[in-house]
């Protein structure tokens, strides 16, 4: 049995307008599997595609205003490649945010919706991952949320420490999640993970398998869905899909 990480899900005021400036933002095609609901590919990949990662947009009826726990961080190649591509991604509507940075050689930014996201300066490890680099979590403990994420798919476990945990597709493709030790961390979030099994008949023994690792069963209002919710050990929401 195993589970991969095949997406994050941002909630949204408006998928479509938000979604198209995402696309413009990685240069990544656009789709919707339906009303309220875009789907972004990167170039190349159709879903399912065991080595692609994709974002999905979808509109709820109030996504709120607060400090988040997930982010996307954002992969540059050079100084001059992290400057225009700040440059551009306010053209297409991004803002600066202050989150309390300070001097830092990151770029903070917020989207048209306020989901704030970083433009990291070159970092070695990102030179491979795409446009991004990383989903970041905060939380209280790295280690303890890394060995649940380490049992929960079939991704590799990088580095950990008291302070962060880094996991990566077993094929070393994509971004990596990230686990940061945060302080006053809060449980809302706009962007959560989706978890794919590789059989469809495999979901109700993987949701039971995770459910021992420590997920909790979560209610977000989804109603009669072909999907799972549950919540890892520190409240994260995240998704185990019907495989396709």
């Amino acid at each position: 049995m195993a589970l991969r990480l095949v997406q994050v899900n941002i909630k949204a005021r408006d998928d479509s307008a938000l979604g198209r400036f995402w696309a413009d933002a990685f240069g990544w095609g656009v789709s919707s599997e339906g009303p309220g609901v875009t789907n972004l590919e990167p170039p190349g990949v159709a879903w399912p595609d065991p080595d692609g990662f994709y974002v999905d947009l979808v509109t709820v009826p109030d996504p709120e205003t607060v400090k988040y726990r997930v982010h996307l961080d954002l992969a540059t190649t050079s100084a001059a490649h992290q400057a225009e591509w700040v440059a551009r991604l306010k053209g297409l509507g991004a803002t600066p945010a202050d989150v309390g940075q300070g001097d830092v050689p990151w770029t903070v930014l917020a989207d048209p919706e306020g989901n704030v996201f970083c433009v990291l300066e070159p970092r070695e490890i990102y030179r491979d991952t795409g446009p991004i680099a990383a989903v970041v979590v905060d939380c209280a403990d790295p280690r303890a949320l890394a060995r649940f994420w380490d049992e929960a798919m079939d991704w590799t476990l990088h580095e950990v420490s008291d302070d962060h945990a880094l996991l990566r597709s077993a094929k070393g493709v994509g971004p990596y999640l990230k686990f940061v030790r945060t302080p006053g961390v809060t449980v809302w979030n706009r962007v959560h993970l989706d978890l794919l099994p590789y059989h469809r008949d495999d979901q109700a023994a993987e949701v039971a398998r995770l459910q021992t690792l420590g997920a909790t069963p979560a209610d977000v209002g989804q109603g009669d869905v072909p999907w799972v919710v549950l919540a890892d050990p520190e409240g994260n929401e995240f998704c185990v899909l019907g495989a396709a």
